[in-house]
């Protein structure tokens, strides 16, 4: 009997966590087709090599999105849609224009997101992403840096409809050997080098850096950090959407009732807040936003004016609060 290799354990690693992510996928997003983001890189690869080898062919499709932003990406996209058919997995490839607000990464991230939204082959099928538990812990490398909250640090979940990751209990060090492991040819995206990008800095600099002065175990670390905030944050959640059912009348427009949040934390407070104000369409609240509203909601007294994303302001009265927008004073 041929002895296990550690790129065989690879393998076999790969392949567990994807069917353990598959059969933990609520219905009717278990049995539907999967669809594969893939990029060419080695986590992404790896990932369709494991989901091939738990669907099968013909259950597993692929979408390469091309985004345009180097030389020749069009020539990469469609090689990178030629292997895949090759190994069994059938791709299409997806060009999209990278353009709007927040800065590259951010503008490349939405349109690679819709454009997978749309490749799906069935309204159910899940799509799955190729972050690793090293993607993980640059998420919350970042959040820290920029002074987010517990939601934020928190992290990716591996099962975000439509998005399931997988591999986020895996080192991309697993993922490569995978592919090695496979014959499969890796394809090293620039960017992922370009000290231009925050996250490549922190990936390159500040993570060996941690590892070197703490003696190791710093990405897996966050990575549990993230893990314990999402269940400290699940079970806040659940609390405070029992609240907002008290709070809340059937229609959204007469208001959020008061009294029950009467006595309640700040902090739920504010989580029942936020997710009022998104049924009534309010979004992009920062915490500077979320903390002006709850004092309204605390302490009162009726009045208006706590401005809102959107030109919307949040009125206090008769034990309400409501949304309205902003009634700017007439000039003359």
């Amino acid at each position: 009997m041929r002895q296990q290799t550690g790129h065989d354990t690879a393998v076999l690693a790969v392949r567990r966590a994807v069917r353990g992510a598959v059969v933990a996928l609520p219905p009717p997003h278990r049995d539907a087709p999967l669809l594969v983001a893939c990029s060419g890189g080695a986590d992404s690869l790896a990932l369709a090599a494991g989901a091939l080898a738990v669907r099968g062919a013909g259950a597993v499709q692929a979408a390469v999105v091309d985004h345009g932003l180097q030389d020749g990406s069009a020539e990469r996209a469609a090689a990178t849609a030629a292997l895949l058919d090759g190994m069994g997995v059938a791709a299409t490839v997806h060009r999209v224009d990278v353009t709007g607000k927040g800065g590259l990464e951010a503008a490349a991230r939405r349109a690679r997101y819709a454009a997978l939204r749309s490749a799906r082959p069935h309204p159910d099928s899940p799509v799955l992403l190729g972050h690793t538990l090293d993607d993980q812990a640059e998420t919350v490398l970042l959040g820290l840096g920029r002074g987010s909250g517990a939601r934020s640090l928190s992290g990716m979940r591996e099962w975000d409809a439509p998005w399931c990751r997988p591999l986020l209990g895996l080192r991309r060090a697993v993922t490569r050997a995978a592919c090695e492991a496979a014959g499969l040819p890796v394809w090293d995206d620039p960017h992922n080098s370009d000290p231009r990008f925050t996250r490549v800095r922190l990936r390159h600099e500040v993570l060996p850096l941690l590892e070197e002065v703490l003696a190791g175990g710093v990405a897996e670390a966050l990575a549990r950090t993230a893990r314990q905030l999402r269940e400290d944050g699940d079970a806040l959640d659940a609390v405070a959407a029992d609240l907002l059912g008290r709070a809340s009348d059937p229609d959204p427009r007469s208001g959020l009732r008061l009294g029950p949040l009467d006595g309640v934390p700040a902090a739920l407070r504010r989580r029942v807040l936020r997710a009022w104000l998104a049924t009534v369409h309010v979004t992009a609240l920062t915490d500077e936003h979320l903390r002006a509203a709850d004092v309204l909601a605390g302490q009162g007294p009726d009045r208006g004016g706590v401005a809102l994303p959107g030109g919307l302001e949040l009125v206090r009265a008769r034990g309400r609060l409501s949304v309205r927008p902003i009634r700017w004073p007439s000039g003359g």
